[in-house]
């Protein structure tokens, strides 16, 4: 009889649910496999660095720093993206817990909200975006906004603007403050200086701190 009504119907509300919990635990594992990989990626740039900047080969030194900033913006977008998926499916969860009171699925603004800034994500847009048209059929969400969608050249362009101030920090965080200080020019070894007080000392390492967290969050 189950399967009658299946084949009459379709799917339940509550087949259509893990559906889509199965679908977006699948691409959070994806999502896993690319932060690892970037993570070994920038570890090994990082190495590459530190060895260019005692060569005093500055100017490569730079352009790997850029690579750097860049993994560290992927990743932060990854990260966000991670958080949105598993924001979705905790909300799925609380759909099937209705469906044993009303017998259907409501409408959530939360879920669409996350499932169009997943749209843009290249790992995860032409899933979210099938996955999206059958939550719209199911009556869970109202409408996809296209304007969500974020083009490759507008983050370059954002780059662009941010990338100096940002490699500068890299550098000087990599290489222990011997490129890329604040207030000094990339592309030259600093002057040479003297043992650093106590105090200058943890103005560093609070300088390095911020550094650390500016770039995670941008």
């Amino acid at each position: 009889m189950q399967s009658l009504n299946r084949l009459i119907w379709g799917p339940t509300p509550q087949e259509k649910v893990r559906k889509w919990q199965t679908q977006l635990k699948s691409q959070s594992r994806v999502l896993d496999r690319e932060i690892h990989q970037l993570d070994l990626s920038t570890n090994k740039v990082r190495a590459e660095i530190k060895k260019l900047a005692a060569k005093g080969d500055t100017k490569n030194a730079k352009i790997l720093a850029r690579e750097v900033v860049r993994s560290q913006k992927q990743k932060s977008r990854l990260v966000t993206s991670k958080a949105n998926l598993n924001s979705i499916n905790m909300q799925l969860g609380h759909q099937l817990a209705m469906v044993k009171v009303t017998g259907t699925l409501q409408a959530s603004s939360e879920i669409m909200k996350a499932s169009n800034s997943l749209i843009s994500v290249p790992q995860l847009s032409s899933t979210m975006r099938e996955m999206s048209m059958e939550m719209m059929k199911a009556g869970i969400m109202q409408e996809m906004m296209d304007d969500t969608m974020e083009t490759l050249d507008e983050e370059d362009e954002d780059m662009e603007e941010e990338a100096q101030e940002e490699v500068d920090k890299v550098l000087w965080q990599i290489t222990d403050g011997k490129l890329g200080q604040v207030g000094s020019k990339v592309g030259s070894l600093p002057a040479q200086k003297t043992t650093p007080t106590a105090e200058e000392e943890y103005e560093r390492d609070q300088e390095m701190e911020r550094a650390i967290q500016g770039l995670l969050s941008s």
